[in-house]
C-alpha cells in the first residue's frame, strides 16, 4: 500500500484528493493547520487508512514511517483569503514548500506541487501554454499568491535538478465543486450563495473577463495521472471551455430559479481578463481531458450549497 502525505488536506481540493487516493488503495496522512481548511471536509474519511495531523507546514515537518508521495496543496487559494493573509500565503509558498521538499528528500518520496494558473498573471498569451512565462505584477495585492507559487515552482525544479528528487508540478485552473466554502469569494460560491438567497449577484467589471471551469473530480483525476507519470515539467490541468463571468452569473441564476438581479462592482486590481488552459501537454502525456459538463457539475455543486445554507 503506497503512503502519501497531502498538505492542505482539509481544504476544498485537498479533501477531494485525499478521498481519491484512499479509493485507489493509498494510505493517506492529511496535514492542515485549519487556517482556511475545515475538518468537516475530511470527517467522512475517519475509519479508513487516513490519519489527520494538525500542523503548519511553514514549521519543520517530522513524520514517522515510510512515505512514497507528497502532494503539497497547503495554501490560501481564494483572493479573499490571500488578500487577508498575505504573509501567511508567502510563507506557505516558500518556507512550506522548502520543508515539504526536505521531507521528500529525506523519505525519497515523489513530490507534487499544486501550482496555479495565477503564475501566468494577467496573460498576454491566450490560451495559456506551459512555456509561457506570464505577466505578473510582483508588487500588486495579488502578487503575494502569484509570486509564492512562482517561487515554489522554482524551488521544486531546483530540488529536482540538484538533488534528483522526482517532482511534478500541476498548474491548476479554475476548479469548482462540493466543499467550496460559502464565503469563499470566488465566482461560483459567490454566485450560488447570492442566488440561493435571492440577493443581488455581484459581477466585477462588465463581466466580459473569462474563466475556464473544471469540476473537481476531473481535476483530481488529472493530478493522480500526473503523479504517476514521468512529466517533470509543469502541466496545465483545467477545462479549456471558456466563458465570460457574466455568462456564468446568468447560468447560475437560471439554474437556481432565483429572483436575483445582476449588479456590477469595480474590477479588482490586476484581475485577469482571460483565463483558458492549453491542455495539449495533459492530453499527450497523461491521456487526460475533462469529462464532467458544466451543467452537471453546477448541479452537484448547487445541491451541496443548498444543504450548507439549510435550504435542502
Amino acid at each position: 500500500m503506497p503512503r502519501a502525505l497531502v498538505t492542505g488536506a482539509a481544504g476544498f481540493i485537498g479533501s477531494h484528493l485525499s478521498e481519491h487516493l484512499l479509493d485507489r488503495g493509498f494510505a493517506v496522512v492529511g496535514m492542515d493547520n485549519l487556517l482556511t481548511g475545515d475538518v468537516a471536509n475530511i470527517e467522512h474519511l475517519t475509519g479508513r487508512d487516513f490519519v489527520f495531523v494538525k500542523h503548519n507546514v511553514t514549521n519543520y515537518i517530522a513524520l514517522e514511517g515510510p512515505l512514497d508521495f507528497i502532494f503539497h496543496f497547503a495554501s490560501p487559494a481564494s483572493p479573499i483569503d490571500y488578500l487577508k493573509l498575505p504573509i501567511q500565503t508567502l510563507k506557505v509558498g516558500s518556507l512550506g514548500t522548502h520543508n515539504c521538499l526536505g521531507l521528500a528528500k529525506a523519505k525519497k518520496a515523489r513530490f507534487l506541487l499544486a501550482s496555479t494558473s495565477e503564475v501566468y498573471g494577467d496573460p498576454l498569451v491566450h490560451p495559456q501554454r506551459e512555456d509561457y512565462w506570464g505577466n505578473v505584477n510582483p508588487v500588486g495585492p495579488r502578487g503575494v499568491y502569484d509570486e509564492a507559487k512562482r517561487f515554489a515552482e522554482a524551488m521544486v525544479m531546483a530540488y529536482h535538478r540538484v538533488h534528483g528528487i522526482e517532482t511534478r508540478i500541476v498548474r491548476i485552473f479554475n476548479t469548482y465543486g462540493p466543499r467550496m466554502r460559502v464565503e469563499d469569494g470566488r465566482a461560483i460560491p459567490a454566485f450560488l450563495s447570492q442566488a440561493l438567497r435571492d440577493e443581488d449577484v455581484t459581477v466585477f467589471g462588465d463581466g466580459s473577463q473569462t474563466r475556464s471551469l473544471c469540476y473537481v473530480s476531473d481535476l483530481v483525476d488529472g493530478i493522480h495521472r500526473l503523479a504517476m507519470s514521468e512529466a517533470a515539467e509543469p502541466v496545465n490541468i483545467g477545462n479549456p471551455r471558456e466563458m465570460t463571468i457574466l455568462q456564468l452569473a446568468e447560468a447560475v441564476i437560471a439554474l437556481t430559479g432565483s429572483r436575483s438581479r445582476i449588479v456590477h462592482r469595480p474590477l479588482p486590481v490586476d484581475d485577469p481578463k482571460v483565463r483558458q488552459p492549453d491542455i495539449t501537454r495533459a492530453r499527450t502525456l497523461l491521456g487526460w481531458e475533462p469529462s464532467v459538463p458544466l451543467d452537471e457539475g453546477l448541479g452537484r455543486t448547487l445541491a451541496y450549497f443548498r444543504k450548507k445554507l439549510g435550504l435542502a
